[in-house]
């Protein structure tokens, strides 16, 4: 990886990302324009790889790659001196997103323990039944319901 910068397939490879990832970067403001060789080929500065993981990581932190962006930008300006800005911040928004998210998870799981339990096995009829546990069932109108025994 010495020499004059990293060409695409080799960048690609060293950072764990397909070749048309580093132009969608591109594109999309995340990594700069490379420079070119004489022949043509983009030539990346070898600490893009480490950019690359970056990112790539803060997506698996659930950050967008608008975020993600904003984040880099938030990074490069940090001495401006706006700390809310930066991923303090924004890992705050993203955890309390995150644990939104775990919340209604929760809420899922614990639904379809219930209808395994109550043996829900036909969606239509159980949407009928005053002892189906799934949300639609309270949809159905009281003369609609019938009996637990019947079809749950």
């Amino acid at each position: 990886m010495s020499g004059p910068g990293l060409r695409s397939g080799q960048l690609a490879e060293a950072a764990g990302v397909n070749p048309q990832t580093l132009r969608y970067y591109e594109r999309r403001g995340l990594l700069a324009s490379p420079r070119r060789s004489p022949g043509g080929h983009r030539l990346y500065p070898s600490d893009t790889v480490t950019l690359l993981r970056v990112i790539k990581t803060a997506q698996r932190l659930g950050f967008t790659l608008t975020e993600v962006a904003d984040l880099l930008d938030a990074g490069r300006h940090q001495h401006r001196g706006q700390p809310d800005t930066g991923l303090q911040a924004r890992a705050r928004e993203k955890l309390a997103e995150v644990e939104r998210k775990l919340a209604d998870l929760a809420v899922i799981r614990d639904t379809l323990r219930a209808a395994i339990s109550a043996g829900c096995d036909d969606l239509v009829a159980c949407a009928g039944s005053s002892c189906c546990p799934l949300p639609f069932a309270e949809l159905a109108g009281p003369a609609e319901r019938t009996n637990c025994a019947d079809t749950c």
